[in-house]
């Protein structure tokens, strides 16, 4: 069957989510180390990103978490530091992988239907996509805050394939995850394709993806 919509994932499918948080993160505990933070830059990090694995990638009250553990409570004056410091550098950092906007530009011309389903909440990914200069590209956009569950819940694709108002076998997710996004879609009878570009490490590789791919412009031989 034709594949008339792609469902892409947004973080390590669109961007390098990875390096964009290892970059953001070292640059707010440098600015914050150098207004007395009073504690390592390896130390520092290596707790941040332990709050990250326990509240999510996406909680937005991280250093605040961070300040509690690491000073007992949170320094306002470090708090501000480090958040302009993340800032500044998520947008110095933040780009799209190499071949996504041509990729895109020929998806459209196609008359490929485009959707953005992500975990992230509503406003952040929009943001994250207005920053990239993608957001017109897509049609739809799913977040966590449209369902309120996350991949490989079928919610979430669910509400994509009912925005899209077509069968499951026309559509295609891409993702990197496939324990969320692989799995996710299959369990909802989506085509599915694999970004081994971002694949993480360690991460376990079920359940297969109908497609992989290693540069997300070879999309362009699956449809």
């Amino acid at each position: 069957m034709t594949i008339k919509a792609i469902v892409f994932d947004l973080d390590n499918t669109l961007i390098d989510f990875v390096k964009l948080k290892d970059a953001c993160v070292s640059a707010s505990v440098d600015a914050m180390i150098a207004k007395g933070l009073g504690i390592s830059k390896q130390e520092a990090v290596k707790l941040i990103f332990e709050l990250y694995h326990e509240y999510g990638w996406e909680y937005q009250h991280i250093f605040d978490k961070f300040l509690e553990v690491a000073k007992g409570k949170v320094d306002y004056k470090l708090l501000a530091t480090g958040i302009l410091a993340y800032r500044k550098a998520r947008s110095e950092t933040m780009k799209p992988y190499a071949n996504v906007v041509p990729t895109l530009k020929k998806l459209k011309s196609k008359g490929i239907k485009l959707v953005i389903l992500s975990d992230a909440p509503r406003l952040q990914a929009h943001l994250r996509l207005a920053e990239l200069n993608l957001i017109d590209f897509f049609d739809i956009i799913v977040t966590f805050d449209d369902t309120g569950r996350r991949k490989p819940n079928p919610a979430p694709f669910k509400k994509a394939l009912e925005a899209l108002a077509m069968k499951p076998q026309e559509v295609l997710m891409i993702g990197d995850w496939p324990e969320r996004d692989i799995a996710g879609a299959k369990a909802v009878g989506m085509r599915t394709a694999l970004a081994k570009y971002g694949l993480m490490p360690n991460i376990n590789p079920e359940p297969k993806a109908d497609f992989e791919i290693s540069n997300i412009s070879e999309l362009l031989k699956i449809i």
